[in-house]
């Protein structure tokens, strides 16, 4: 079974960072892509960043040049460094994974538990 685990939340001040580790264990075949979505109350869950196992980044563009998202592949672990924090980035975050339990098994997609992001002064 796979397990993804978030850490790194918390409460902080406008312009202040915070960086969101997050953990995938289980037996795992590979890894396609790890990344990060956000939800705010009242509204839709949405993308805020993508790495994909050849090391390409996508961003939304409300975050480009704020956040910067990396990855571990031999620990399977994928970080967010959230710097020039907004309040508009308070949403629980929350980490996905694709990836192949084994060789002969497509692609499924994993969620973390998620992780409250506060900005406010």
């Amino acid at each position: 079974q796979v397990q993804l685990v978030e850490s790194g939340g918390g409460l902080v001040q406008p312009g202040g960072s915070l960086r969101l580790s997050c953990a995938a264990s289980g037996r795992i075949f590979s890894i396609y892509a790890m990344g990060w979505y956000r939800q705010a109350p009242g509204k839709q869950r949405e993308l805020v960043a993508t790495i994909f196992s050849g090391g390409s980044t996508t961003y939304a563009d409300s975050v480009k040049g704020r956040f910067t998202i990396s990855r571990d592949n031999a620990k399977n672990t994928v970080y967010l460094q959230m710097n020039s924090l907004k309040p508009e980035d308070t949403a629980v975050y929350y980490c996905h994974a694709v990836l192949r339990l084994t060789a002969l098994t497509g692609t499924e997609t994993y969620w973390g538990q998620g992780t409250q992001v506060t900005v406010s002064s």
